[in-house]
Formats: structure tokens, C-alpha cells, sequence
């Protein structure tokens, strides 16, 4: 991604990006924690990223099936404020919850001996007194250095900040790996394109972490433009296009207050189950590769009810010889709920496909909007039958609901990888009041803190690297 000054994005007026982390920068010289004081030097050049999070507007898990999603990157981001030093060493320093962390370890470590594989590395990690916030950095440093010509003479300083929350549905660990990976690779001369970036990003969620999530979420932070719908073509990884969200109307997020993770076992339960579906189908007939190829006519006609509502793991690994996922592995004790699973990406995938042109279609056809609406309402009912609701989200829905059109809000549903997180609400700007009411009472009646996700920002490939040089003021 391209270096830019600092003269450079203050000419292009683009340092709205960039001021949490120079705020941040700034802020050190006087932080009370003498290790933050002397955590940067003023004696080299510190590059600054910033990768944002994303609203999952349709698609959502439909997306390690190979639907078409349609997600929108946010405002609120991570910022990564790199250096290099002598002493081969990575060493981090986080904002969490309101206090610092800190965490170090020896480059050797991550090159050579019993850490040196991903899974190694991240087993370790997740037992480390840090809990697991520190595998996405260190397995994007790993990957970095042993396989895209990273110098190891040298070591890392990295200094991470957010104004995302974590498992609230919004993507913050995608944020986290993308502006991790373009600051290391910035502070060590190389360069990825965007969609590689991204796809390296997921494969140390995969391996290092251990999440099995899809590719939705790390494209968007790299590739999303502001104010635009990132239409990604999940079959692995295509942009077939950015849509604009028209003037007048807005999409909100609203968080839940209830914490999720991808790595939970509903939601890599829910995948599994669908890659079951799809090793059974696969059978009778060919689906390219991918679930969601397969026409919703079709799957209902001859599949879909003869599709087990529930089978365990052993009963279906004594008829299979397993599935073509590398992400998960069938449980033996573990009941999936195959027909429900299945169904939700090849339905998910016509309601995406109904979705784009609908919005298109807005400034000339205002009622477009009620149908975008009732798409999205079914998508948060298709996720509830996979089990990957939460009564958090499922009140949120409600409340939008009971606004109805008249007050500008037109649907709603849960987002990314369920099973509580945020939920995507679509209304007109002049609603935003009414949003932020709707989260008021929620936070009421729940006794739950609910954030407001209101604007749009652009990917770390639109805004690039900011370089602080020696001497900068």
C-alpha cells in the first residue's frame, strides 16, 4: 500500500483518518506508564495504519459457502504505529478496556523450534496470560517473516489502538490482523496487494488463532470504500463492485451489548452442519466448488427435505468420509443442525442477489426501500432457525420493527457471525434520532451498554500509510 507524509494527507484533507493515532503518538511523551514513554523513539520513523471494521449488511456466514456479500466498512477502526529496532524482538503494547497491555517475544522464537508453526504458536497464545488478543499480531508478524521476505535481523515495535469494540459482530479482529500486516510490511519495504493482504490475514485467523471464519471480513477492512456496499463474490475471493448507498439513506449498526466470537462453538457448529449439506448434495450433483452455486428452486426441489434436521458427527462420519472444510473438523458427540445450516447461504445468496439492484433502484422507486426491508428481516429469521440467534439481537429487530416505515427505518438483522454482536438497521439519514432512541431503551430495559455505529470509512488500501519521519513535529 502506498507510504504517504504527513504534508501529503493534510493537503488531500484526509488526516480525519489518521488523528486518533497521531493524537495517540503525541499523547506518549507525558503518559504516566514509563514503558509508554519509551515505547517509540524519536530517532526513527514510525509508519501508521489504520484498518476499519465492517457492518455485515447481507451475506454474512453465507460467505465460506460462496455467496455474495454486501458489507459496508465503518468509521470506527484499529490503528497500528510500527518501528523497527535493533533487538530482533516484537514487542506490543494494546489499549484494552481501558488499561494497558504489553507483550514480547523473540523473533528467534517465531522462525525456529517448538513455536515456529502457526498451530503451535497459536496454542501457546491462547494458554499466555494475554488471553488470545495478541495471536493475531504476533501470527501476522510470524507469517510476515516466514513467508513474504521479512527481515528478522531487526525486530518490531507495535503500538495498537481502537475505537472498536471486540465480539460485538463488528470485525475488530480483521481490523487488528489488516493493520497489523500493512505496518509490518510497510516497516520492512514490502508490499501485498490488497486482496493478498487479506486473504494472508484470514489464513492467520484460521491457522494461528483458530477461528474458522470466512474471507468477508478482512477484504472489507482492506478493500471497502466509504460509503460504498463492497460486493465480494465469495468464490474465493472476487470484487465484483462497490455500491453506492444513495443520498437520503443511511445503514446503522447498533451493538447488542452481548459479546460473540467466530471461534464459539455455535457458529463453527452452524458451518460445519453447511458443509455436511454440501458433502451430502455434492453427491447427486456438481456444485462447483461451492453451496452456494446451487439454485434455490433446485436445493428446495430435490434436496432440502431429505436433508437430516439434525445428525451427529458420528453417525455422519460413518456414511462420509468427512468435509472439504480445512477450517473445522466434525465432532464425533456434537449434533449439526444440517437441513437449517444448509438451506441459510443458498437463500441468503438469492436475497443478496435481490438486494443490490433494489438499492440501486431507490432514488427513482422510494418503496424499493420496504422490499430491502423484508430482505433483511428474513435474513435475521433464516439465522435465528440456524440457532445463531440471541435474544439481545432478536429485541433489537423487534424495536425496529415496531418503529415501522413511517419513522424512516425500514429493516433490520443480526450481523456477521451471530449468536449476539450488532445488528445492521436500513433507514434514511433523518432517522438517526430515532436509531439511537431505539438503542436507548434497549440499554433500558437490558441493563447492556449499546453503542451506535453511524458513519462510514474508507479501507486501509484508500487511506495507505502514513510515515512520521525522524524529526517530524
Amino acid at each position: 500500500m502506498r507510504l504517504r507524509s504527513l504534508a501529503e494527507v493534510c493537503a488531500a484533507g484526509e488526516q480525519v483518518w489518521f488523528q486518533p493515532a497521531l493524537d495517540r503518538l503525541r499523547a506518549l511523551a507525558s503518559a504516566p506508564d514509563p514503558r509508554l514513554r519509551e515505547f517509540l523513539s524519536a530517532e526513527a520513523a514510525v509508519y501508521i495504519t489504520r484498518a476499519p471494521g465492517r457492518l455485515d449488511v447481507m451475506g454474512g456466514i453465507a460467505d465460506y459457502s460462496g455467496a455474495t456479500v454486501l458489507e459496508l466498512p465503518l468509521e470506527s477502526a484499529t490503528w497500528a504505529l510500527l518501528q523497527r529496532q535493533a533487538t530482533p524482538r516484537c514487542e506490543l503494547a494494546t489499549l484494552r478496556e481501558g488499561c494497558w497491555h504489553f507483550f514480547s517475544i523473540e523473533l528467534s522464537t517465531l522462525l525456529r523450534g517448538e513455536l515456529s508453526t502457526p498451530e503451535a504458536l497459536g496454542s501457546w497464545l491462547r494458554e499466555h496470560e494475554t488471553g488470545d488478543w495478541a495471536a493475531y499480531v504476533v501470527g501476522v508478524v510470524q507469517l510476515c517473516l516466514q513467508r513474504m521476505g521479512c527481515d528478522a535481523a531487526g525486530g518490531f515495535r507495535l503500538l495498537l489502538d481502537s475505537t472498536l469494540p471486540e465480539g460485538k459482530g463488528v470485525a475488530s479482529s480483521a481490523a487488528l490482523e489488516v493493520a497489523s500486516m500493512t505496518a509490518v510490511l510497510a516497516g520492512c519495504g514490502r508490499e501485498l496487494p490488497p486482496l493478498e493482504l487479506a486473504a494472508s490475514c484470514q489464513w492467520v485467523e484460521n491457522h494461528v488463532v483458530g477461528a474458522p471464519c470466512g474471507i468477508m471480513d478482512q477484504i472489507t477492512s482492506a478493500c471497502g470504500r466509504r460509503n460504498r456496499l463492497l460486493r465480494l463474490r465469495c468464490q474465493p475471493a472476487s470484487i465484483e463492485g462497490y455500491l453506492e448507498v444513495p443520498p437520503g439513506y443511511r445503514f446503522y449498526g447498533i451493538d447488542s451489548g452481548i459479546r460473540h466470537a467466530v471461534s464459539g462453538a455455535d457458529y463453527g457448529t452452524v458451518r460445519t452442519a453447511a458443509f455436511m449439506g454440501y458433502r451430502m448434495i455434492v453427491e447427486a450433483v456438481d456444485l462447483g466448488g461451492y453451496l452456494c452455486n446451487l439454485l434455490p428452486g433446485v436445493f428446495a426441489a430435490r434436496f432440502e427435505r431429505s436433508l437430516p434436521e439434525e445428525i451427529s458427527g458420528a453417525e455422519f462420519l460413518a456414511r462420509y468420509a468427512g468435509i472439504p472444510d480445512t477450517a473445522t473438523q466434525v465432532e464425533l458427540e456434537r449434533s449439526y443442525p444440517v437441513r437449517q445450516a444448509t438451506a441459510h447461504p443458498i437463500y441468503e445468496q438469492e436475497r443478496g442477489e435481490r438486494f443490490a439492484p433494489l438499492l440501486a433502484e431507490l432514488p427513482e422507486r422510494p418503496e424499493a426501500a420496504d422490499e430491502l426491508g423484508r430482505l433483511m428481516y428474513a435474513s435475521h429469521r433464516s439465522y435465528g432457525a440456524c440457532g445463531l440467534g440471541s435474544e439481545g439481537t432478536d429485541r433489537l429487530v423487534a424495536l425496529v420493527a415496531l418503529a415501522e416505515p413511517a419513522a424512516g427505518l425500514f429493516g433490520a438483522k443480526i450481523t456477521g457471525g451471530g449468536s449476539g454482536g450488532t445488528v445492521a438497521v436500513f433507514g434514511t439519514v433523518e432517522s438517526e434520532a430515532r436509531v439511537r432512541d431505539i438503542a436507548a431503551r434497549y440499554a433500558r430495559e437490558t441493563g447492556r451498554r449499546s453503542e451506535v455505529f453511524s458513519e462510514s470509512g474508507p479501507g486501509a488500501a484508500e487511506t495507505g500509510v502514513l510515515v512520521i519521519e525522524p524529526g517530524s513535529p
